[in-house]
């Protein structure tokens, strides 16, 4: 091989070889631009997303964070089984999740900013939102069917009501835990699993797996009534729907939702923390414009939108306790 040949060839593994060296370096930077974003998981609905994402942008983050929406379930499960392995670096989660994933990991750093809300928080969370429960009409299809008014979640096991009720499972929809909540604390275990039987009986193919479906379908007329999100209730009375909606006499609970920093001490961990502070302190003016609970200091909503029953769980939120009341669920059916 002549001297000519071999000089040639050395030049194109040369050529070669600092292409590959570019290259690594280009998939190195994009690497690390990435890593520098903040990764926040939530199991929030799309209005609470883009209410979110409003106050991020509005606050010059925009290109510096990546939203995944999960389901409860699915984060929940995530947040139980890494820890502090986790992907992300924010979370918006339902703050019972939060809670045990703490107590089971130790995986949440404690907020660095003054929160001013109303009720005492871990201080590595604050919520970002609350739901409330109720019964929903659609006030045509009662009418139709000669039905009463129900003023009670027992009043939707009446054998009248049977095929013409819609309510959220507690498999799948945190929604569910405040019907199957309402009960227990009403009516205790023993009786409440009647009720409870009796009320999925009636349900029949009517039981959702989304806190959502309910009112979707008591507003399409399949069913005269549900129990869901109450805020959801109003706004469609609001628009002008058939819809009304009742508080009932075993009381309106509330779940919260709630922000919190993964604990993994570096940059993008103190980025993610300016990010919780804006969500809370820019984005809470739209996210209880669709979810109406007063949370902070100086915040007020309509009367409207108080409840009449409104309740406070006697236990603490625990996923050991979420899975009890799944089992009773269960064992009722």
């Amino acid at each position: 091989m002549s001297k000519r040949i071999k000089g040639f060839k050395g030049i194109m593994l040369s050529i070669v070889a600092l292409s590959l060296v570019f290259t690594l370096a280009g998939c190195g930077n994009k690497a690390a631009g990435d890593a520098s974003k903040v990764v926040i998981l939530t199991n929030a609905d799309e209005e609470a997303v883009a209410s979110m994402e409003t106050a991020l942008k509005g606050a010059g983050y925009e290109g510096q964070y990546l939203f995944q929406s999960l389901g409860t379930s699915e984060l929940g499960g995530k947040l139980m089984a890494e820890g502090d392995k986790i992907e992300a670096n924010l979370i918006t989660m339902s703050s019972y999740f939060v809670e045990s994933a703490q107590e089971k990991h130790g995986m949440f750093k404690d907020l660095s900013f003054t929160t001013n809300a109303l009720d005492s928080n871990p201080a590595y969370y604050t919520p970002i939102l609350a739901n409330t429960g109720a019964i929903f009409v659609n006030t045509a299809v009662l009418k139709d069917k000669g039905l009463a008014m129900p003023t009670s979640i027992k009043d939707l096991t009446k054998p009248e009501f049977k095929g013409l009720v819609s309510v959220p499972n507690i498999m799948d929809s945190s929604t569910g835990w405040l019907l199957v909540q309402a009960i227990i604390s009403q009516y205790g275990e023993e009786e409440g699993e009647t009720v409870l039987h009796d009320l999925v009986a009636n349900v029949g193919p009517h039981l959702e797996s989304s806190g959502s479906g309910p009112i979707k379908k008591v507003k399409a007329g399949e069913v005269a009534a549900g129990f869901g999100l109450r805020h959801q209730a109003v706004l469609a009375k609001e628009e002008g729907a058939p819809i009304d909606y009742v508080d009932p006499t075993e009381g309106n609970f509330s779940l919260t939702e709630s922000v919190a920093v993964v604990k993994k001490d570096d940059a993008t961990t103190e980025l993610a923390m300016k990010m919780a502070e804006t969500i809370i302190k820019d984005a809470r003016k739209d996210l209880i414009t669709n979810y109406p609970v007063a949370l902070y200091k100086d915040e007020t909503v309509s009367d409207i939108h108080k409840p009449a029953h409104s309740m406070k769980f006697v236990k603490p939120l625990t996923v050991e306790l979420l899975e009890q009341h799944q089992q009773f669920f269960k064992e009722a059916k």
